[in-house]
């Protein structure tokens, strides 16, 4: 087992948590800047772009197919920031060697709709967990458009994917599962086609990729749950400054919202009202979070969130708001733990097919720290241990994040209300979100120690 496999954090309790910070670019927002530049005519300028090895594998993917970049400003010791990418147009190279997407569902899942239209063989792979994911709701879609994919992964379904050339037809497509990597795949994919493609929603999802595309200059009809846009349009070179990533942001508006006497100042995070289930989920809550400095920028909402101590109750949360945070529960299984009640979620079963069953995944993690959790097939039960203003919630010990990134900068936050010191297993994928969060968190005054 390598180095980085064994990378592990020590976190130890500390009191009231005060903080002024600038979490890194929003990781979503940054894939598709990256692509959609890529495929745009002329040099836009990238600036905010997320330095993870996610992000990063996916510019080296764009690149693959004959994009230009230059960096021109890096966060030292990750990479760029900020950046001139040179598009090539509608019209992608092949790649001389298969793309490795690294940890990404979304930068597969994206890429895939892109290269699902393009004249040549391409293919996409991953690591051992991207392995696992399930692809198959984005071979369905593109396989119904024409798309030739083939799934060459040990389980059905699953990565390495191969695309052929092939002409793809515009379809109108319902989306199952609310999905924006699905719905983004096939939008992308609807490009390369000469006619009308049309994606329906359940519910609503993030909405960066339409944003974005409008921002480039190609027009993508909204109406309700539907999204459509027609084929066989161009994009435009611009600018995009990238906001901060609220996932990233969730943790620190945890962390104060569960540590009594915390006040943390959050800067230039992105509140896309497709994104911000986080902040309603933990304002029902009783979470006093405060936005100042209300903007937008570069299409896209943006503010300073505030966030103060306050004692917080369980409650049931509410199924619109699932999709709005699916990447942000984590993060709010552990506000559960340190509130007064029961809190219960239902219809997230999505949570049990990201880079790791997040929901098992936290459960048991809760319980070994002393929460009373119970899994569901769609969801979880926490039985809060909050209802007093100081003292442990949580008691020390060893949980595993089983590699994935959010699970353990949840259990790195849960620290803060911990009775002993909580150690953290095969944390080394933090760097596919959020590269500097043990720097981060530490110089803001946490008690976390890389191992």
């Amino acid at each position: 087992m390598s180095n980085a496999e064994m990378n592990q954090f020590e976190v130890r309790p500390i009191d009231a948590f005060h903080a002024d910070l600038e979490v890194p670019g929003d990781k979503s927002m940054s894939h598709r800047a990256a692509m959609i530049a890529g495929m745009a005519r002329g040099r836009s300028r990238i600036t905010g772009f997320l330095p993870s090895e996610d992000c990063l594998n996916t510019l080296s993917a764009v690149r693959a197919c004959g994009v230009g970049c230059e960096v021109i400003e890096e966060m030292v010791g990750y990479g760029p920031v900020s950046m001139l990418i040179d598009g090539c147009g509608m019209g992608f190279r092949a790649p001389a060697a298969p793309i490795d997407c690294g940890n990404s569902g979304t930068g597969m899942r994206l890429l895939a709709g892109l290269l699902a239209g393009q004249p040549f063989e391409s293919e996409l792979f991953g690591d051992a967990s991207l392995s696992g994911r399930p692809m198959g709701r984005i071979i369905d879609p593109l396989g119904r458009m024409g798309a030739r994919i083939e799934a060459l992964g040990e389980k059905p379904g699953c990565a390495p994917l191969r695309m052929h050339p092939a002409a793809l037809e515009p379809i109108r497509y319902e989306l199952p599962v609310a999905s924006a990597q699905v719905k983004s795949a096939v939008l992308l994919a609807g490009m390369f086609c000469d006619g009308v493609t049309t994606v329906v929603q359940p519910a609503t999802t993030r909405d960066h990729t339409e944003r974005m595309l409008s921002g480039f200059g190609y027009e993508v009809l909204r109406d309700g749950p539907r999204a459509s846009l027609k084929g066989g349009g161009k994009l435009s070179a611009c600018h995009i400054d990238v906001p901060a990533d609220i996932s990233s942001a969730t943790f620190f508006m945890v962390a104060a919202s569960i540590a009594p006497g915390s006040d943390v100042l959050l800067q230039h995070v992105g509140i896309n009202p497709t994104r911000d289930g986080a902040i309603n989920i933990l304002r029902a809550m009783g979470a006093d979070i405060t936005l100042e400095n209300r903007r937008e920028v570069g299409g896209e909402p943006v503010a300073d969130i505030r966030v103060r101590y306050a004692p917080l109750k369980g409650i049931k949360i509410p199924e619109d708001q699932v999709p709005l945070a699916i990447d942000e529960f984590p993060a709010i299984f552990v506000a559960a733990a340190c509130a007064e009640g029961e809190t219960v979620l239902t219809g997230a079963e999505e949570l049990r097919v990201k880079e790791s069953d997040r929901i098992q995944a936290m459960a048991d993690g809760l319980r070994i720290l002393g929460v009373d959790a119970e899994p569901t097939p769609d969801g979880i039960v926490i039985q809060g241990k909050g209802g007093r203003t100081e003292g442990a919630v949580f008691g020390g010990g060893e949980v595993d994040s089983l590699g994935d990134h959010r699970i353990a900068m949840s259990f790195a936050v849960a620290a803060l209300r911990a009775g002993a010191d909580i150690r953290i297993l095969h944390c080394a994928n933090v760097a596919t979100s959020f590269p500097n969060f043990g720097e981060l968190a530490t110089n803001a005054g946490m008690n976390l120690v890389v191992r």
